[in-house]
C-alpha cells in the first residue's frame, strides 16, 4: 500500500500541476499521477488572459512567462481581403487588473516550471509513466488502481484533470453533453514574419478571407496560424505539409515559401460535465468542461478551476466542514457555461459569416462597440475573463 496522501491529483497538464502548485504551498501533501513520461511539447494552449496572469504573479511564475513570453496589448478582427480591421485595446482594463494584456507564451513553459517547482517541495511525489486503471471511494477514502502492478493508492480527496476522456468523471456519473463543431482545425507555426505582410497587423488575429477565416498570433519567435480545410479532402490529407505550404501561399501569393515548424490537426468539441464532484471524487480542466479555442479560453478557464479548487481543498483538509467543497461547482460551473462556453461559442459564431456584406456590417458594429469607451470596456472584461471571475466570487 502507497502512503496515504492528502490529495492524489491525476493529470500532469497545466490544471493538474497548478492545482498540486496551490495546494502544496499551501501544506498539503500531494501525489500526482501522469501516464506520459514527460511534459508534452505538443501545440496546445498560448495564450494567457490578464486574471490568470494576476493569479499567478504572487508565486513569481507570471514574471517567468513573461520572459518566455510576448505581451500582446491589442487584439483584431479583421478582412483578409482590402485590410479593415478593428482593434481591441487592452490597456483600458489597467485599473482592474496588474496585467493589462494577453501573454503570448507555450503552455509548456507554465508546466516544465510547475512540475520544476514541485519536485523540489517535499510534501509532493511525482509519478509519470503511470496508467490508472480504475478509481473509486469508500466511507472517508478515495481510492485509484494502477495498471500493470495493481497498486491501489488511497487519498482523502482524488481529483481527475485527466482530460475529456476522465475516467474521474465517469465514476463521479456527470454525463458530458455538448456537440462538436463541424470545423476541423489546423494549427501550424512557423518562423516567417506575417507583420510585413499584413499592415497594422496586431500580436493576436481573427481573420475572414473569401473561402473562410484563419487566425495569427504571435509568439516570441514564431507564429501560431490556425487554418481550416477547404478541399473536402480527408484531415491526414489536409494537414501534410505540401497541402499547408499550398493553403499558405494561397493566402499570401507574394511570400514563401514557408518553414513548417509543426502541424497539428484537431477537431473541436463543446461540452460541459452535469456535476464536478460526487463526495471524494472531483473533475477539473478539460475532464468538466471543452470549449472552442477563438479567445483562448480553455486552460485559463482550467487554470481558473484550480485555483479555485485548491482554496477550498485547503480549506476542508483545515477542518472546514465538507459542504465547503459544494462550493466548486457553484462557483464555477454557471461561468463556464455562460462566460467561456458562451463566449466561446459566439466567437466561432462570428468568424462563421459568410459574405462581405455581412462580414462589413459585423466589423461596422464592432468599431462601434470599440469607440464606445464603456461598451468596450465591459466587452473587453468579458472577452478577458475578468467578468467571469467576478461572477464567481459572487457565487462564493
Amino acid at each position: 500500500m502507497y502512503p496515504s496522501e492528502h490529495i492524489i491529483i491525476m493529470g500532469a497538464g497545466p490544471v493538474g500541476l497548478t492545482l498540486a502548485h496551490q495546494a502544496a504551498l499551501q501544506g498539503v501533501n500531494v501525489t500526482v499521477l501522469e501516464s506520459e513520461a514527460q511534459v508534452s511539447r505538443q501545440l496546445r494552449a498560448s495564450t494567457f488572459h490578464p486574471p490568470t496572469l494576476d493569479l499567478l504573479a504572487p508565486s513569481g511564475i507570471t514574471q517567468v512567462l513573461i520572459d518566455k513570453g510576448r505581451i500582446t496589448p491589442s487584439w483584431q478582427i479583421r478582412l483578409h481581403e482590402g485590410g479593415e480591421h478593428v482593434t481591441f485595446d487592452l490597456s483600458v482594463l489597467r485599473d482592474d487588473t496588474g496585467h493589462p494584456y494577453r501573454l503570448q507564451c507555450e503552455q509548456l513553459v507554465l508546466s516544465e516550471e510547475l512540475e520544476r517547482r514541485l519536485l523540489t517541495l517535499p510534501q509532493v511525489t511525482m509519478l509519470r509513466g503511470v496508467t490508472v486503471e480504475s478509481v473509486g471511494q469508500v466511507l472517508n477514502r478515495a481510492w485509484v488502481t494502477l495498471a500493470g502492478s495493481g497498486e491501489r493508492l488511497e487519498c482523502d480527496y482524488l481529483v481527475g484533470c485527466d482530460g475529456a476522456h476522465s475516467i474521474v468523471r465517469k465514476a463521479i456519473g456527470a454525463s458530458f453533453e455538448g456537440s462538436v463543431y463541424p470545423d476541423i482545425n489546423l494549427l501550424v507555426t512557423t518562423p516567417f514574419d506575417f507583420d510585413g505582410l499584413l499592415p497594422d497587423l496586431a500580436g493576436v488575429n481573427y481573420i475572414w478571407q473569401d473561402s473562410g477565416n484563419y487566425s495569427l498570433l504571435h509568439l516570441p519567435n514564431l507564429w501560431r496560424i490556425s487554418l481550416h480545410p477547404t478541399s473536402g479532402q480527408p484531415l491526414e490529407a489536409e494537414a501534410q505539409p505540401k497541402r499547408i505550404q499550398r493553403r499558405l501561399q494561397e493566402l499570401f501569393p507574394d511570400a514563401g515559401p514557408f518553414d513548417l515548424a509543426e502541424i497539428r490537426p484537431y477537431r473541436v468539441h463543446k461540452r460541459l460535465a452535469s456535476r464536478w464532484r460526487l463526495n471524494r471524487l472531483l473533475i477539473a480542466g478539460d475532464a468538466a468542461h471543452l470549449n472552442n479555442p477563438k479567445g483562448g479560453m480553455g486552460m485559463n478557464g482550467g487554470i481558473h478551476d484550480a485555483f479555485c479548487l485548491a482554496d477550498l481543498l485547503v480549506q476542508r483538509l483545515n477542518g472546514a466542514p465538507d459542504a465547503v467543497l459544494d462550493g466548486y461547482e457553484r462557483q464555477r460551473l454557471p461561468v463556464v457555461r455562460d462566460d467561456i462556453i458562451g463566449q466561446a461559442d459566439k466567437n466561432h459564431s462570428r468568424m462563421q459569416l459568410q459574405g462581405l456584406e455581412q462580414r462589413r456590417q459585423s466589423l461596422a458594429e464592432l468599431q462601434a462597440l470599440a469607440d464606445d469607451p464603456q461598451r468596450a470596456y465591459d466587452y473587453l472584461r468579458r472577452t478577458s475573463m475578468l467578468e467571469g471571475l467576478a461572477k464567481a466570487k459572487a457565487l462564493a
